[in-house]
């Protein structure tokens, strides 16, 4: 009987060291606490209603159905008995393994202010993208009736945290989803209502990429209406709103900005089970791995993608949280347990970098390599190919690619569904806010509550 590997994480890491291990004589355990492997790149479009949530996610059985030596448990990873060899899940099953590869990747930081979390949405799965999306809708169905001019612009301004990769490509969808789409959709909205705010404490957005194209970042977004605050710090999320901070002007008081919907997409951290591990840990709790990708002191455990902290050869920075770092450190750490296999030594992680990416709406989007750059509508269509090919699934690639050339075509979007009942509250007593309430910024909704019988 082959050795025991136990894959935690479904994800691009632990997807393709499974797939790699195909034709090894191991045992296969994928363990995650989600069914489905789901293809975060393009989460921000099922929160824009570009894209419907199955387009972007396939279950894991699926993926590995054809595979005879893997077998997939839907629980949650929580303990490892490192001696013994055993993870612990939350319902009690024990897994004994051989080897351990950990893959399951970060949840959103709020670093530190967690309590924000309750009015900053993250985007790191489908429930998130699709309660974004319902805010948005939500949102226009509250302004199409309001009256109240400022109330109005309330309802329609949205203010998205982070000039990251993902920050850039919500603020831009956001915006050409409002002003292309739904203004169309509400005769009682016009394009210029809408206010979409991109914040960031740094000097420039997209800062992993060079100036030019940063700046070309810049202008295309303002293109398409999106209002860049550079220099400005988050002091306070609430209900209804954001505090902001000018960095370039430290007397002047803070601005309080009312808007209907605000994102995070200001930064990322290992998920819980990196510090139930009980290893070493990196500043930002990411797991510390040798030139291997294995943790340090336990050469039978690897930790790989979002989790992992690894830093190549001469450089000064772990790799960044990434698809093409999960995929190529996913299939490195099924190589070197095949090596072990064969008793041969172990090979040193190279890590060949893909490059950067990102679209920012309809034509517009940015790239680099190490050997090029480009902006624009090349940019555009190397992004929508490169994204094609990384998605799992033909029927997928198919259906991601028929939404985008109709919505390029026709300026729709098909996917424009409020699932969550706005008439909540009738069903459930005066005391439940619905959803539509939810959307209304906190003064817009104490002008318009009635007083207590």
């Amino acid at each position: 009987m082959g050795k025991k590997v136990v894959i935690v994480g479904g994800g691009f890491g632990g997807i393709e060291a499974a797939k790699a291990l195909a034709k090894v004589d191991v045992e296969i355990t994928v363990v995650d606490r989600e069914n489905h492997h789901l293809f975060q790149p393009l989460l921000y479009q099922v929160a824009t209603a570009s894209l419907a949530p199955g387009s972007i996610a396939v279950p894991i059985r699926s993926v590995l159905a054809s595979q005879e030596n893997a077998r997939v448990v839907l629980g949650e990873a929580m303990f490892v008995d490192k001696e013994a060899r055993e993870l612990t899940l939350r319902d009690g099953t024990v897994l004994d393994y051989d080897y351990l590869i950990v893959a399951c990747g970060a949840k959103t930081s709020y670093f530190g202010r967690d309590e924000w979390a309750a009015h900053a949405h993250g985007m790191k799965d489908i429930r998130d993208a699709i309660r974004i999306r319902e805010r948005v809708l939500l949102a226009f169905e509250a302004a199409e009736r309001e009256g109240d001019i400022e109330e109005k612009k309330e309802l329609l301004t949205f203010v998205v945290i982070g000039g990251g990769p993902t920050g850039v490509e919500t603020a831009g969808a956001i915006s050409e989803l409002g002003r292309q789409v739904l203004a169309g959709d509400y005769r009682n909205i016009a394009p210029g209502d809408i206010r979409v705010v991109l914040v960031e404490m740094g000097e420039r957005v997209l800062s992993g990429m060079s100036d030019p194209l940063s700046h070309d970042a810049l202008r295309q977004l303002e293109e398409l209406g999106v209002e860049v605050r550079l220099r400005t710090r988050v002091e306070d999320v609430f209900a209804g709103g954001v505090r902001l901070r000018d960095l370039r002007d430290e007397d002047a008081a803070p601005e309080e900005l009312e808007a209907s919907l605000v994102v995070w997409a200001a930064g990322v951290q290992p998920v819980s089970f990196a510090q139930r591990l009980d290893v070493s840990l990196s500043k930002r709790g990411q797991i510390v791995v040798d030139k291997r990708c294995a943790v340090l002191g336990h050469p039978e455990i690897f930790a790989i993608g979002d989790i992992a902290h690894f830093v190549p050869e001469g450089d000064e920075w772990p790799l960044p949280g990434v698809a093409p770092v999960a995929i190529q450190q996913g299939r490195h750490a099924a190589a070197q347990i095949q090596r072990d296999l064969q008793r041969r030594a172990r090979q040193d992680f190279v890590y060949k970098d893909k490059g950067m990416m990102a679209t920012i709406g309809r034509s517009r989007a940015v790239a680099q390599t190490d050997k090029m750059e480009m902006s624009g509508l090349m940019a555009w269509l190397a992004w929508g190919l490169i994204h094609i090919m990384y998605l799992v699934g033909f029927r997928n690639r198919l259906i991601v690619l028929f939404n985008w050339v109709w919505s390029y075509v026709t300026f729709k979007r098909g996917a424009r569904l409020i699932v969550a009942r706005h008439d909540e509250a009738l069903e459930g007593g005066d005391d439940k806010p619905s959803p539509l309430h939810a959307a209304v910024p906190a003064r817009a909704r104490e002008s318009r509550t009635p007083p207590p019988a």
